[in-house]
């Protein structure tokens, strides 16, 4: 029985996956689609890990590296655009978890002053 052999994935391919894979999280963040985005994400994430291992093609072709350019290019737009929409939402819930802190600490507040006699005797 013959073993099969998986050969690592090229820089190239790997750029284009990631490539594909940020054009959906775009979509994904249009759609306002959280958990496919975060999915998405930590898909892009592994594949950013693997090229961090993945040897650097000493003979690639200058095509090649127009097309690596042109990838990572894209790469980076579609995170602009990703975080267009993103941002937003995360002040949104930064501003909506800080109010409920607050509320939460005044909350505190008034409890621990409740059992306190006011000043001026007004408690008492």
């Amino acid at each position: 029985m013959m073993a099969t052999m998986h050969r690592m994935p090229s820089q190239i391919e790997l750029y284009e996956e990631m490539s594909l894979l940020s054009s959906r999280m775009v979509e994904a963040a249009r759609a306002s689609d959280w958990d496919n985005l975060i999915e998405l994400e930590r898909g892009v994430a592994g594949l950013r890990n693997t090229l961090m291992t993945t040897p650097e093609d000493s003979g690639a072709l200058a095509a090649d590296l127009a097309r690596k350019h042109s990838l990572i290019q894209r790469i980076l737009e579609n995170d602009a655009e990703i975080r267009r929409h993103t941002e937003p939402w995360m002040e949104h819930v930064r501003k909506y978890l800080g109010d409920s802190t607050r509320r939460r600490d005044v909350q505190k507040a008034y409890a621990a002053g409740a059992g306190e006699s006011a000043p001026g005797g007004f408690g008492a």
